[in-house]
């Protein structure tokens, strides 16, 4: 099964904008040099966005913490904090549990130890309070950018506050 969320990782976006820029610039060439410029500039911005966050972790002293996801849609944002995705509690996106997969994956996240899930912050659910309250695990809910209006900096902002939670995550999870 294919992932298609890499816009939520920013390696992933800085490549696509690149690409993006390139295809532009074959299709307009006179402005070729402007797309360019711009997706230089803007992949600068991300990388500094992603350098900031990881720049906060130096003394996080949880290196092997063990994250869930209520769907499978933030694997690759994860990824850029070196974290792997133990367990994805929906079966589906947008598909909520059965009550016997809820305790399945409610033993699940106990068993493996799981300390934090990432839920998505517009998709409110009441299972996700179940599975918190029934095992433990502290919430953190990210934002999945594609919801909402469009403005010019929406992925800069709702990213910045996506690296914001996946810190405080981790440093709240520190032992």
């Amino acid at each position: 099964m294919v992932n298609p969320h890499t816009f939520l990782s920013i390696s992933a976006s800085i490549a696509q904008v690149n690409n993006i820029a390139r295809e532009l610039g074959k299709l307009d060439p006179d402005n070729a040099k402007t797309y360019t410029a711009n997706a230089r500039a803007y992949g600068k911005r991300l990388r500094q966005m992603r350098a900031d966050a990881l720049a906060k972790l130096t003394k996080a002293p949880n290196a092997d913490l063990r994250v869930a996801t209520v769907h499978a849609a933030y694997d690759y944002l994860l990824r850029e904090f070196g974290l792997e995705v133990t367990a994805v509690v929906e079966p589906a996106h947008g598909i909520e549990p059965s009550p016997s997969q809820l305790k399945k994956t409610i033993d699940q996240l106990r068993e493996l130890d799981v300390k934090v899930i990432f839920s998505e912050m517009d998709f409110p659910s009441t299972y996700v309070d179940t599975i918190q309250r029934e095992s433990g695990v502290k919430l953190y809910p990210l934002s999945h950018i594609s919801y909402g209006e469009y403005t010019a900096d929406k992925y800069e902002k709702e990213m910045a506050g996506n690296l914001d939670t996946v810190v405080r995550a981790i440093q709240e999870s520190g032992t």
